[in-house]
C-alpha cells in the first residue's frame, strides 16, 4: 500500500502528540498506584520495586512523574482535560522535568524565596513558551540566589525551615515504620513523638 507524504506528516505529528502527553496519563496512573497501594496486591512490597521491576523507571523519575501531574491538576487542570490533553498541539504540553522545576518553584514561592512576579513569569515560560527544564532549573536557580543577596537573614531562615520541615517528614515516616513492625519499644516511640512535636515547634 502507498503511503504519501500527507500521512506521513500526520503519523508523525500523532506520534509527536503520543510522546508528549503520554508523560501525564502515566503520571496520574502511578500517582494513583502510589495513593492506593495497589501495588502491593501485584506482589510488591514497596512502590520502588514496582516501579523499577515492572514499569522499568526509577523511583525518582517516578516521583517527577506524579509530582508534575498533582502539580497540574492543583494548578492547571485545563491541561488534564482528556479531550484537551490529546487534541492540543504536541508543542502546548509542558515537559515533566520542567514542570517539576515549576513545581519547586511554587514551593519557593510559598516560602517567600522568590517573588511572585519571577514564579508567574517562570510559569509562562514553562507553560506557554515550552522551555526546557535545564533553563527553567537555570532560571530557578537565578532567582533563588538574587533574592538571597537581597535579604541573606530571610534567605537563612527560610533554609532552616525547609531542612527542620524535611526531617520532620523523614522523622515521621520513619517512625510509624518503626510502630507499624514493632521494632522499637513504645518509649522510644514516644520519644520520637515528642521531638517531632518540639521541632515543629520551630517552624511557627
Amino acid at each position: 500500500r502507498e503511503v504519501n507524504d500527507d500521512t506521513i506528516r500526520c503519523y508523525v505529528l500523532q506520534s509527536a502528540k503520543n510522546f508528549k502527553t503520554s508523560w501525564i496519563e502515566l503520571g496520574q496512573a502511578l500517582y494513583a498506584v502510589w495513593k492506593d497501594k495497589t501495588y502491593k496486591e501485584w506482589g510488591y512490597r514497596e512502590f520502588e520495586g514496582y516501579t523499577t521491576k515492572e514499569i522499568g523507571i526509577r523511583k525518582t523519575t517516578a516521583l517527577k512523574l506524579m509530582r508534575s501531574y498533582v502539580y497540574l491538576e492543583d494548578e492547571e487542570p485545563r491541561l488534564l482535560d482528556q479531550g484537551e490533553v490529546h487534541d492540543t498541539d504536541a508543542k502546548k504540553v509542558p515537559d515533566y522535568e520542567a514542570v517539576n522545576v515549576l513545581r519547586m518553584a511554587k514551593d519557593k514561592e510559598k516560602t517567600k524565596q522568590i517573588k511572585p512576579d519571577e514564579y508567574n513569569k517562570l510559569k509562562d515560560k514553562v507553560l506557554n513558551q515550552g522551555i526546557d527544564f535545564r533553563s527553567a532549573r537555570q532560571d530557578l536557580t537565578t532567582m533563588i540566589k538574587r533574592h538571597q543577596e537581597l535579604d541573606p537573614e530571610e534567605a537563612r531562615v527560610n533554609n532552616r525551615r525547609q531542612v527542620i520541615r524535611r526531617f520532620v517528614s523523614n522523622l515521621r515516616s520513619a517512625k510509624q515504620e518503626l510502630e507499624t513492625l514493632k521494632l522499637l519499644p513504645a518509649d522510644l516511640i514516644k520519644q520520637a513523638d515528642d521531638l517531632i512535636d518540639k521541632l515543629e515547634v520551630c517552624l511557627h
